[in-house]
């Protein structure tokens, strides 16, 4: 009973964590597409073509390794607390 507490209480805090990290990470790098147009185009440019280059930007950042990087909050604390209950149980 005490496991499947743990899992789920687990699940959801890492979801949490997952969640927040993601949503931190595409503002990060939506600042950074809106700064790297405002230094291309000191007068504004286009609103229309500013908003079409933060948008391919921020679809290029869905498909790329920094999102699915991100994933690893599920794996690594599975991995952590697998082998802490291996060791533990071990010996």
């Amino acid at each position: 009973m005490g496991l499947i507490r743990l899992v789920v209480v687990g699940f959801i805090v890492l979801t949490v964590i997952y969640l927040c990290i993601s949503i931190y990470s595409r503002s990060v790098r939506r600042e950074k597409l809106e700064n790297r147009w405002a230094e291309d185009h000191p007068d504004g440019g286009d609103p229309a073509a500013r908003t079409a280059y933060i948008e391919q930007g921020m679809t290029q950042y869905h498909s790329g390794l920094r999102k699915k990087l991100i994933l690893l909050v599920y794996v690594i604390p599975v991995i952590a607390v697998g082998v802490i209950l291996y060791l533990t149980n071990a010996n």
